[in-house]
């Protein structure tokens, strides 16, 4: 079983179908629209318009664990994503990514070390987890690396199929 078998919603109801993704790279990020970190949002969707065609999905997973910076329904998430940053990345349902009620994917995601070894419970909005194709973690990336980061950006060629 890797990532690509876990369901999960999407944030407009009915399945993600994370299987659809399979043979792809996916870059999976909770996102938050009230953060410091959110125009990332923008960031997020240039890898998505520059790297898709060679492989890349980007996949926002919001989430409202982290003082209460997503506190949208799935309504306000998606017309904030679009009318502020043009988001055409799909979006997951709203889930929590730490505690007794993670998700899954979330499950199978956090025992990845980052650059500084961080493993464990997500740290706050915007952290990223790189998948390659064959649905196991490549790279883990701590929420302040930015989407134009070198580091994510080199990783990022490397795995893409």
């Amino acid at each position: 079983m890797t990532i690509f078998d876990i369901p999960i919603g999407a944030l407009t109801g009915g399945p993600a179908d994370l299987a659809q993704y399979r043979g792809r790279a996916l870059l999976v990020v909770n996102v938050a629209s009230r953060c410091g970190l959110t125009p990332q949002y923008a960031g997020l969707q240039a890898l998505q318009d520059e790297y898709a065609g060679r492989g890349l999905v980007v996949l926002g997973v919001p989430c409202n664990q982290f003082a209460g910076q997503e506190p949208g329904d799935a309504t306000e998430i998606s017309e904030f994503c679009q009318v502020n940053y043009g988001v055409t990345f799909p979006l997951t349902e709203k889930v929590d990514v730490n505690g007794p009620n993670r998700h899954p994917l979330y499950a199978g995601l956090v025992d990845t070390p980052d650059a500084d070894g961080h493993t464990g419970d997500v740290r706050w909005n915007f952290e990223k987890f790189l998948i390659a194709p064959d649905g196991t973690v490549a790279a883990r990336f701590a929420p302040t690396v930015t989407p134009d980061d070198l580091t994510l950006r080199t990783t990022l060629e490397k795995t893409l199929p």
